[in-house]
């Protein structure tokens, strides 16, 4: 066995203090333990506290690893040629200072009690404090923290450097000297200042604040669109926090290293004493915070039904709190050998300089704009403030034998970690050549073509013959039929009649159903008449097309959130079944339907015929962790990661479905499994009105879903019906493009959740007037033009692009605000206006388009108008496949801080922008009057019934469609 010496173990103190420092720093925004941040600190200080107390029982009261054991027998500073060596004759200590300073100055016990007391205080106002920023990201400013170096620098210097004897640089310079001696000697004066200064110290710690500062500037403009309230006085509150935590922090660190100077005794015993006294304090102060949390917020309210041994919440907090201990237990034990300053700024150097390379490895050029200067100060200014640090006490001679090779190997590796940023920071492209919008539009003009000549017959003989003869111009475009009907193949046709029957006929699910016998579809009765309007429409649509159709029951969801929502790992099963079905050759197919299809079908009246059901009912609540993010893979960043910082937006959440911050496609930007910072970010995830959600397979049908959801998706009767329609007139006429005025317009109610404890605050329509209306304090950033040739992001305030810019908008909340426990809140934040005509829209040449509680009724008016549709939203529908992003409307990211980007263009772009904007508007009306008409809508429908009723015949296996010889 190889014996474990106290050199061997102080290197691997300084390895674990850095390593842990380092997962805490990259963990530090995508952990779920600061879902509940009161009980994770409890956890922390208790885990810590622990073991400090373990720690504290076997340790020797007389064991002492000498900080005196010199690497040199002559001290370095001879060859710098110093008039004194008395500071270097003698043992001293970062912390204790010299053994003759402790032996004269051994204080009372009172002032050691004191100094434990106020520790413990301070401990416990720090949980506080840490649990209102962390349930206030939104309006809490970054950078307070990088004061704390600085302040650290300053501590050290009163109580350790200023009282050692002071070394005066003697020059060796001959009174007649050449210019190349003058050089050398000045180098030699400045480099004695930065090593042997009792002001070296100072230097670091202004260098890494700097530096600190300068890297949490890397996100100005890029602020989540959030609300921070201003009538509430979150951003001011909030500030004052982060101060108090300034100060804390700073408090605690030196509290720590006074508790260690004031313990009378022997060296010792001091430390033995002070590190089961600090044991003691976390204990404690975690049984306090045990009972205060019991009375106290302690998550966000959509977090509020999480159990507390949530698994992810329970290994984040665990992981979180098991850093924390080891990284309090090696700077414990390394306490003695670099002191509190030394700690802090090795901490503070990982911190830095990772948080300052993960914003530049994101693959989002060229956003955020950071420029070359800026990039590069703060991995230098870090990386020379801890090498200074580190250098000072080999040349200062302090440095103790056990760690002098620890030492230079963490330069090197300080160095290397700076060339290695400085290279990352080079990569990054601060300009690009090419408006992003020229790329995305000429992409998608390519996407049209490849769709459009892909046209040949496949389907059955009367939906062919139907589609045809109304002149659809997309025939074969119906994977989405595909993908929705999948799963069901790997159930047993009876098993789907049984449970349409099941889910038909009780009330509770919220469903209605159409029968359709011998050609013939019948609503059923007793449908909720506030909603019988939607089956009525779906009857009327499948009247044109029912005499080809099988019997057959349908259900259809009668609220406007989706109801299927399959985890993950069921779903696979589902697919991979499906798909394993043998493959029948065309000479064994059938072309007619099962004899007495009705038999297998249970009469659906009367409605209340069943009582138990399949549907939970999530409403009110968060239902990201439990419904949504379980139909992602469990590697996906939604099931791995929180982002629970709402003050910033989540760039590598952007990045895979954007160029810069503009969607590169809809659907794509509408998938939530790379994008766990959405489950705050819209108002279904957040709070839903209503939400009867099953996670077992079961025959919906929904006009909406999100994606991964099971719904299966039908032309929505809202448009059949003309519920809202494109119906210009005299009084309200929809101009050329050219002749509109030039506003972003939108118009509406909060329908989209449900907002009881401010969770108004992340729900896109309330974002989405708040950032055009009342966005003073975030930072925007807008891409423009650079010398006529290039484009770069431009941060700017909030007010900028409507005041300086001079961009139009007509953007309102129509009152009363409605679905919240919280109106006041919200009207005297946002304020209100009148409805007015939907006509009223054809004047403006932007419309906006944003999700409700389900999908938008708007869009498709608004591609049929000559205006310019915008859009964002989570919701997916029946015609997604077949309309294209940035050909037929412009794509809007749902956290909206590309907002600005397509409304304005700069003067000397402003022909090539209206072109554009008008190109795409009037591709996508031309496009909505050939595939996104009512008869389109019914070849949609009449094709996935065919499917479906093959998917619920008995002999499907052998059933399709056999061309005539």
């Amino acid at each position: 066995m190889v014996p474990f010496s106290a050199e061997t173990g102080l290197k691997v103190c300084v390895g674990v203090f850095v390593i842990s420092s380092f997962f805490l720093t990259t963990s530090y925004n995508s952990t779920f333990a600061f879902d509940r941040p009161v009980s994770t600190a409890v956890l922390a200080c208790f885990i810590t506290g622990a073991v400090f107390l373990a720690i504290g029982r076997f340790l020797p009261a007389t064991s002492r690893i000498s900080s005196s054991s010199k690497r040199f027998g002559i001290p370095l500073a001879e060859q710098f040629e110093l008039s004194s060596r008395s500071s270097l004759s003698s043992s001293s200590s970062p912390i204790l200072g010299s053994p003759e300073e402790s032996a004269l100055s051994a204080p009372s016990p009172y002032r050691y009690w004191c100094n434990l007391g106020l520790l413990v205080a301070a401990c416990s106002l720090r949980i506080e404090t840490f649990r209102q920023v962390s349930l206030n990201t939104e309006c809490a400013p970054a950078g307070y923290a990088y004061t704390v170096p600085f302040l650290i620098s300053l501590y050290d210097y009163w109580r350790n450097q200023r009282a050692r004897s002071k070394n005066e640089y003697v020059s060796s310079r001959p009174s007649k000297s050449r210019p190349i001696q003058v050089v050398y000697s000045t180098f030699r004066g400045g480099f004695y200042y930065l090593t042997q200064s009792a002001y070296r110290g100072i230097l670091a710690g202004a260098f890494l604040s700097l530096s600190g500062y300068s890297a949490a500037s890397f996100y100005a403009g890029g602020q989540s669109t959030y609300v921070c309230p201003i009538i509430l006085h979150g951003a001011v509150r909030l500030r004052g926090f982060k101060l108090l935590n300034v100060f804390l922090d700073s408090l605690l660190i030196i509290g720590v290293a006074e508790l260690c100077q004031t313990n009378p005794g022997f060296e010792g015993n001091r430390r033995k004493r002070a590190i089961l006294s600090l044991g003691a304090g976390l204990v404690g102060v975690s049984l306090l915070w045990t009972i205060i949390g019991c009375f106290v917020s302690n998550s966000r309210p959509e977090f509020i039904l999480q159990p507390l041994l949530d698994p992810r919440y329970a290994r984040s907090a665990l992981s979180q709190a098991t850093l924390v201990m080891l990284l309090a237990v090696s700077a414990w034990q390394l306490l003695p050998q670099l002191g509190v300053l030394g700690l802090t700024i090795l901490g503070g150097f990982v911190f830095i300089y990772f948080s300052a390379t993960s914003i530049l490895l994101v693959e989002q050029m060229p956003l955020p704009y950071i420029s070359t200067a800026h990039t590069v100060f703060p991995l230098i200014g870090s990386s020379i403030a801890a090498v200074l640090f580190l250098l000072s006490r080999i040349i200062s001679d302090e440095e103790s034998k056990a760690l002098f090779r620890t030492n230079v190997l963490l330069q090197a590796f300080v160095v290397l970690l700076c060339l290695f940023g400085l290279c990352a920071a080079s990569a990054k492209h601060h300009f690009s050549h090419t408006h992003p919008i020229d790329l995305l539009i000429h992409e998608a003009n390519i996407h049209i073509e490849s769709v459009i000549k892909d046209i040949h017959l496949r389907g059955f003989d009367k939906w062919y013959e139907y589609a045809t003869s109304r002149s659809s111009l997309v025939i074969d475009e119906f994977d989405q039929i595909y993908r929705n009907l999948l799963p069901f193949r790997a159930l047993s046709p009876a098993s789907i009649r049984e449970a349409t029957h099941k889910l038909a006929t009780n009330p509770f699910n919220d469903l209605g159903a159409i029968s359709i016998r011998n050609g013939k579809p019948e609503v059923q009765e007793g449908i909720k008449p506030t909603h019988a309007w939607m089956v009525k429409g779906a009857a009327d649509m499948i009247e044109n097309f029912s005499e080809h159709l099988p019997d057959m029951d349908i259900v259809f969801n009668l609220n406007d959130e989706p109801r299927v929502a399959i985890p993950w790992e069921r779903a696979l099963t589902l697919k991979r079944e499906a798909k394993s079905q043998e493959f029948i050759p065309a000479e064994s197919l059938v072309d007619t339907w099962s004899p007495n299809r009705r038999s297998g079908w249970d009469p659906v009246e009367p409605i209340d015929q069943t009582n138990e059901t399949v549907f939970t009912d999530g409403a009110w609540n968060g239902i990201f962790d439990r419904y949504v993010s379980a139909v992602c893979p469990p590697s996906s960043k939604s099931r791995t990661q929180r982002i629970w910082n709402r003050h910033d937006i989540c760039l590598d959440c952007v990045s895979p479905h954007s160029m810069g911050q503009f969607p590169v496609d809809f659907n794509l930007a509408s998938d939530f499994c790379h994008q766990p910072d959405l489950a705050y970010l819209h108002g279904l995830l957040i709070s839903p009105a209503s939400f009867k959600v099953s996670q077992e397979l079961i025959p919906v049908f929904s006009q909406s879903a999100l994606s991964g959801f099971n719904d299966i998706l039908f032309p929505s009767p809202w448009n059949y019906m003309d519920k809202v329609k494109y119906e210009p007139s005299e009084e309200y006429p929809d101009p050329e493009y050219e002749s509109k005025s030039n506003s972003l317009y939108w118009v509406g109610s909060t329908s989209e959740g449900y907002s009881r404890f401010d969770q108004w605050k992340g729900i896109p329509r309330q974002r989405f007037a708040h950032l055009v209306n009342n966005n003073t304090d975030n930072q925007v950033s807008v891409l423009l033009p650079v010398d006529g040739r290039s484009y770069k992001y431009e941060i700017m305030n909030g007010a900028a692009p409507i005041d300086d810019l001079h961009l139009e908008t007509n953007v309102h909340i129509a009152g009363p605000i409605t679905r919240c426990g919280d109106c006041d809140t919200q009207r005297d934040e946002l304020g209100t206006a009148s409805w007015v005509d939907f006509q009223n829209h054809w004047s403006n040449r932007y419309l906006f388009d944003l999700d409700g509680a389900g999908f938008s009724g708007r869009f498709l008016p608004f591609l049929q108008s000559r205006s310019l549709p915008f859009r964002t939203g989570l919701f997916r529908q029946w015609f997604d496949s077949r309309v294209i992003s940035w050909l037929h409307f412009v794509p809007i990211d749902i956290r909206l801080h590309g907002l600005w980007n397509p409304n304005k263009a700069p003067p000397m772009r402003m022909d090539a922008h209206t072109r554009q904007g008008k190109w795409i508007a009037d591709q996508g009306r031309k496009w909505t009057d050939v595939a996104l008409r009512k008869e389109d809508m019914e070849i949609y429908f009449f094709r996935l019934l065919l499917e479906w009723g093959r998917l619920t015949d008995d002999q499907r296996d052998v059933l399709g469609y056999k061309p005539p010889a």
